[in-house]
C-alpha cells in the first residue's frame, strides 16, 4: 500500500477511498454526512481525498475520521497506524538584516558615550554641592573695626627709572567683631548688693534697661546715655557718678529711688 506525506503527517492511502465507498454505498451525500457530524463540507471533502493539512492539526485529523468511520461503520485503525507522526523540526532563525561591522561599532561607541554623557550631568552637580567652601585663609591678617590700617608707603624714585615703581600689595584685613573695652572709670555706674528692679531710661525716653538684677551684677553707662532711673530697693544699690557715690536718699520714697540725670551729670528727683 501506497503512503503520502501531506504536511507533516504521512496519509496512507486508501482510507479516503475507503470512507467515500462506505457513504456511496450507504446512499448518502457529502452535505448530509456533514449535517450529521457537524463539519463543514469541506472537511468532508479533504478527508476523502487524502487532503489532510486542509482539515487542521494532526489531532483533529485523527478525530475527524474516526467520528466518519463511526458513522459509515468503517474501521480506520488499521488505516491510522499507518500514520506515522513526523517530528516538527524546530524553525531556523533566518536574519534578514546586515549590520556592517563599521556601523555595530559605531553603535557600540554611540552607546557608550550617551552612557558617559549622562554620568557626567548626574555626577557634577552632586560632586559641586559636596565640595568643601573655600574660606578665608589662614594667614589673613585680622584687625579690629575701629583700627585703620596705616596706609603702605610708595617706594621712592629709582634713579634712571622711566615710569613710578609699582605700589605694594598690602595683606588683606580681616575685621574684628570683638567689642573693645570701655573706659575703666565710667559716668554713671551701679553696683548691686542684693536683688533690685531697675528701670533705665534715655534722654529721649527709650529704655535702656529694665529688668530684676541680682546681687553682684554692675552696670555702666557713658555719659549722654542715661537720662531717667528708677531703683525698685535703693538700699541694695550702689551708684557712682563721675567716680563719687551720689547719696539717694534726696531721691528715695518708701525704699524706691526715682532720679533724673542732665547732660552736664546733675542728679534730680523725679517729680510725680
Amino acid at each position: 500500500m501506497m503512503q503520502s506525506v501531506v504536511g507533516d503527517v504521512v496519509t496512507p492511502q486508501g482510507c479516503g477511498e475507503a470512507l467515500k465507498a462506505a457513504r456511496e454505498r450507504a446512499g448518502l451525500s457529502v452535505q448530509e454526512i456533514s449535517q450529521r457530524l457537524k463539519m463543514p463540507v469541506r472537511v468532508i471533502q479533504s478527508l476523502e481525498a487524502g487532503q489532510w493539512d486542509q482539515s487542521g492539526g494532526v489531532v483533529f485529523v485523527r478525530g475527524q475520521l474516526r467520528s466518519y468511520g463511526r458513522l459509515l461503520k468503517v474501521d480506520v485503525e488499521p488505516f491510522l497506524q499507518q500514520a506515522e507522526t513526523v517530528v516538527a523540526r524546530p524553525a531556523e532563525l533566518v536574519s534578514h538584516s546586515h549590520t556592517p561591522r563599521l556601523q555595530y561599532v559605531f553603535e557600540s561607541f554611540k552607546r557608550r558615550a550617551v552612557y558617559a554623557v549622562l554620568t557626567l550631568v548626574i555626577a557634577t552637580p552632586v560632586w559641586m554641592a559636596l565640595r568643601p567652601s573655600s574660606g578665608p585663609s589662614p594667614d589673613a591678617a585680622t584687625a579690629s573695626l575701629d583700627v585703620v590700617p596705616a596706609a603702605p608707603r610708595a617706594p621712592g624714585p629709582t634713579a634712571g627709572a622711566t615710569r613710578p615703581a609699582a605700589k605694594p600689595q598690602a595683606a588683606p584685613y580681616v575685621a574684628s567683631m570683638a567689642p573693645l573695652p570701655r573706659a575703666a572709670t565710667p559716668w554713671l555706674s551701679m553696683s548691686f548688693k542684693g536683688d533690685s528692679w531697675v528701670e533705665v531710661n534715655a534722654p529721649d525716653g527709650r529704655k535702656v534697661e529694665h529688668a530684676l538684677l541680682r546681687a553682684g551684677d554692675e552696670r555702666r553707662y557713658a555719659q549722654g546715655e542715661v537720662g531717667r532711673i528708677k531703683l525698685g530697693d535703693a538700699t541694695a544699690v550702689e551708684v557712682q557718678q563721675a567716680g563719687s557715690t551720689v547719696d539717694l536718699a534726696p531721691y528715695q520714697r518708701a525704699n524706691v529711688a526715682r532720679f533724673t540725670v542732665s547732660s552736664e551729670g546733675s542728679l534730680a528727683p523725679v517729680v510725680d
